[in-house]
């Protein structure tokens, strides 16, 4: 395992719980960036879906815009905007104003995928396939809007132009550690729920990177499901809620995220499904210590640099927690690397430096 401390971050699903409102949701997500602002989360970003009653994050602008405003220091940002469902220069309008509003706490996060249904897609942009398979000019667009240079073209984002927003690129797939490597952006790996090709992704990423003018060195993210509990049972018992939410998936089922359950045959036998095994793969479930093994185990075998970790809990409390503990391992996790390597202890990394560095379980 690398001996540099890795950063621990959120990704903000906006899932629904069923007998919540979207309001209440909201809400949460507030309450849960500013406490995870006091456990030492670096970053706190939210996704972006449509025409699905489990999650409301679906115009992640506003809603970095409403978490940047109830916070004081953590970076927030998208998890990704999903870039063909937009137009580049509205995305640099929309990010560059967040920008110079809470000066260096904006994250861009940009993604390819259209989160949603071919229906949904057809209604936010008939243009959508040209706008997928144009995806690194328009992605070339919007890091034109965000430069300097950019103040003498003919069409500028001028709140934009030179303001500190840093990029990311999403995805998952070679394809995208690729263009993240081409372009010298940070990569962050959705292994949350497409784990097939983490490992080709992060090796194509770290071997291929061109250092850009704002990252000199490879910065690779992988996001996990995490759920953590006091007791092994209490967690596998709110692990329950995910696993429904992933059958609705794969089944298209329109739900919101049901109350834990008991494991039931019909669980059970749906979790040993291969396509639900491949979705689940990166979820570590159980208490501190048991999670803490398994993080540990990821850690060695990707060295990424950072982890962003989903929790999608019906209960708000139990999500708390959940993070809470999983504050405490991190640190834990990084003190001993800095125990085990004293020389490893150096400056703080500003958002744009970056340390290299990646899993079969």
């Amino acid at each position: 395992m690398s001996t540099q401390s890795t950063a621990y971050s959120i990704l903000e699903l906006a899932v629904v719980s069923e007998g919540n409102s979207i309001p209440e949701t909201f809400k949460n997500a507030l309450s849960l960036a500013r406490r995870a602002e006091g456990l030492g989360y670096k970053r706190f970003w939210v996704s972006e879906h449509h025409n699905t009653i489990s999650a409301c994050s679906c115009s992640p602008p506003v809603v970095v815009g409403h978490l940047a405003a109830g916070t004081k220091s953590i970076r927030v940002g998208s998890g990704g905007v999903m870039l063909p469902n937009h137009s580049p220069l509205v995305v640099a309008e929309q990010f560059g104003t967040l920008g110079s509003l809470y000066p260096n706490r904006i994250d861009l996060g940009i993604g390819r995928a259209p989160g949603t249904d071919e229906a949904t897609i057809a209604a936010i942009r008939s243009d959508f396939m040209e706008a997928s398979r144009s995806f690194p000019s328009e992605l070339e667009k919007i890091q034109r809007y965000f430069s300097k240079e950019n103040e003498t073209s003919s069409v500028r984002a001028t709140v934009a132009e030179d303001v500190d927003v840093p990029l990311f690129l999403l995805g998952a797939s070679s394809g995208s550690a690729r263009l993240a490597a081409e372009r010298g952006l940070p990569y962050a790996f959705a292994s949350h729920f497409a784990a097939s090709q983490l490992f080709n992704a992060l090796e194509t990423y770290r071997n291929e990177f061109k250092p850009s003018s704002t990252f000199a060195k490879p910065y690779a993210m992988a996001a996990v499901n995490v759920i953590i509990a006091d007791t092994d049972e209490k967690a596998g018992s709110m692990f329950t809620s995910l696993l429904r939410m992933f059958v609705d998936l794969a089944t298209k089922d329109q739900n919101y995220l049901q109350p834990p359950t008991e494991f039931t045959d019909k669980i059970l036998s749906a979790s040993k499904h291969p396509a639900l095994q491949q979705m689940t793969k990166y979820t570590f479930v159980g208490s501190k210590d048991r999670v803490k093994a398994q993080l540990e185990e990821f850690l060695r075998k990707t060295a990424v640099d950072e982890v962003i970790a989903v929790t999608p809990t019906y209960d708000h409390q139990d999500r708390l927690r959940s993070y809470e503990l999983l504050a405490e391992i991190m640190g834990e996790i990084n003190a001993e690397k800095k125990l085990a390597d004293p020389a490893s202890e150096e400056k703080p990394l500003s958002p744009y430096e970056v340390n290299a560095g990646v899993v079969e379980i």
